[in-house]
């Protein structure tokens, strides 16, 4: 019997649609499976943040959630997790894809667009030098990177400091307009802007996968305030938003409530497997892009690979920053991600990356437990102080984590976070260099407000099925092909070789478009 398909895409995040174009596009039939049944769409706010927070006598609903979701998530380790109308975005992953995690923070999605239904919307191109381990043509790389910049929308467009850093610039939009700190902060830099090159700290706008002009049905940021709560402009990329698009494409389906739970080998084909309604869907090729946890427990499963595996992850830490010029600085709606941007050099071979953002349209809560105080005098003090306060995040290299994985004998997926020996040191000498070089922009590091999160708090994943070009098994090759699976692909970060310190995201959709440009050759051609 032949398959019902040429492919099918495993997950519709950002890796999976990156992926669905190119084949669709091929004129190829392309099948994308999720998880989650569709749930509709959750209520946003509509009105900027501060006027529903003074005047929205229903905000409770998206502050805290009919089902208090916020009260019971009050432990979660980001703002995201707490928040009612991203509820569904994390809801059963990790028992549905049965996970297990040990000193590791690990999350996912089953939702429609994946976590990009919920994230910091940091974008980035690596290059090539950063790419050394990876067995691909840089010239492909770069050429994926154009493509998806283009289509998903970027903002930020800057001649500045972090220009080459980034390296987008010639794809981007003009960046959208700073708060009255973060100005601050920009103006002080570029007034003293000698000392700091030469000393490892380069400060420049954000990057980030959000329109500041409109672009098709989207709309651009109305500096509304509410990013983290959902963005009814559509400003804020998600993969979601891509959906409707593929659908013009007669070959493409999108079938949801289908948990894949097992890859089955049939004739030369593919089988994936719903054990829960018995369904079964066949392709001649699979292409994983579940989410690096998950696609890492379906591609072992399959291979009854059990020894332990590396896993990738960023070490994080956050940091409230205080600009006491700027003491009674009134809030104002504001765009609520990533403003400015830095690149710290922290020794000779490890650079931090990491962005501010406005407090407007994040609770107070977020920062109480960061005030060296009992929480009374804490929200004392935040309500004199938080108007003139950014806060920060940052991230090292995912080679500083220590992460393993291994697949048990129940097919549970075992993680154990740990990190490398001398990463407590690199990251007090984050901490030292921040609080100078931000002194030094008028910005007070507020004493022991930087937190190191736990392994996995990053959210960014990688490496578990490296792409190699001699792959061995528990590798892939050029195009993610797992080895011993002949037919099925890797396209998310599961088969990153490395991890550097910038937001990964754009990179692992640009791979997944280079590797479904090349398998769309490839297939037209054994169709032929």
């Amino acid at each position: 019997m032949a398959p019902e398909f040429d492919v099918i895409i495993v997950g519709s995040g950002p890796a999976g649609t990156s992926a669905a174009y190119p084949l669709v596009k091929a004129g190829l039939k392309v099948l994308m499976v999720d998880a989650q049944a569709d749930k509709g769409s959750p209520t946003l706010p509509s009105r900027p943040f501060l006027d529903a927070r003074a005047n929205d006598e229903h905000q409770w609903k998206w502050m805290i959630g009919e089902d208090f979701h916020a009260l019971n998530q009050l432990e979660a380790v980001s703002p995201k997790l707490k928040t009612p109308t991203h509820a569904h975005v994390f809801e059963g992953f990790s028992a549905s894809n049965r996970i297990e995690t040990d000193n590791f923070i690990g999350i996912g999605s089953l939702s429609t667009g994946g976590l990009s239904n919920a994230w910091g919307c940091g974008v980035a191109a690596l290059g090539a030098s950063d790419l050394a381990g990876l067995p691909v043509d840089y010239s492909e790389m770069q050429a994926s990177y154009e493509t998806v910049a283009r289509r998903i929308g970027i903002s930020g467009r800057s001649a500045d400091d972090l220009s080459s850093y980034f390296g987008l610039d010639k794809w981007s939009q003009p960046p959208l307009p700073l708060d009255a700190l973060h100005q601050r902060l920009l103006d002080q830099y570029t007034r003293r802007h000698a000392a700091f090159p030469e000393l490892g700290f380069r400060l420049g706008r954000s990057r980030v996968a959000v329109l500041s002009q409109p672009m098709d049905e989207r709309k651009a940021c109305d500096l509304s305030g509410n990013c983290l709560w959902g963005c009814h402009n559509q400003a804020l990329y998600s993969a979601s938003q891509e959906l409707q698009k593929l659908k013009q494409y007669p070959g493409f389906q999108h079938v949801q409530d289908f948990l894949v739970e097992d890859l089955l080998e049939q004739e030369g084909s593919w089988a994936i497997i719903d054990r829960r309604s018995a369904r079964r869907l066949r392709a001649t090729r699979l292409l994983l892009a579940a989410g690096t946890l998950a696609s890492t427990r379906l591609a072992l499963k399959a291979l009854n690979h059990r020894d332990p595996i590396p896993l990738l992850s960023s070490p994080t830490a956050a940091f409230l920053l205080w600009l006491p010029r700027m003491l009674g600085t009134p809030r104002t709606s504001t765009f609520g991600l990533g403003q400015l941007s830095f690149a710290l050099q922290l020794s000779s071979s490890t650079t931090a990356f990491g962005s501010t953002f406005s407090t407007t349209g994040l609770p107070m809560g977020e920062f109480v437990s960061r005030i060296p105080l009992s929480k009374r005098y804490s929200i004392e003090l935040l309500r004199n102080l938080l108007s003139a306060c950014v806060v920060g995040n940052i991230f090292l290299p995912g080679q500083l984590s220590n992460n393993t994985v291994v697949l048990r004998a129940d097919d549970s997926l075992h993680i154990h976070g740990q990190v490398r020996p001398e990463l407590p040191g690199l990251m007090k000498t984050a901490e030292a260099k921040l609080r100078r070089f931000y002194w030094k922009l008028g910005a007070l590091l507020i004493p022991m407000s930087f937190t190191v999160g736990r392994p996995g708090a990053d959210i960014h994943y990688a490496g578990t099925l490296p792409m190699h070009s001699m792959p061995k098994v528990g590798q892939t090759d050029c195009l993610g092909q797992v080895a011993g699976l002949g037919g099925v692909h890797i396209v998310d970060g599961a088969c990153l070789p490395s991890l550097t310190e910038k937001s990964h995201t754009l990179t692992l959709m640009a791979n997944a478009d280079r590797i479904a440009r090349s398998l769309a050759t490839t297939i037209g051609n054994q169709k032929a």
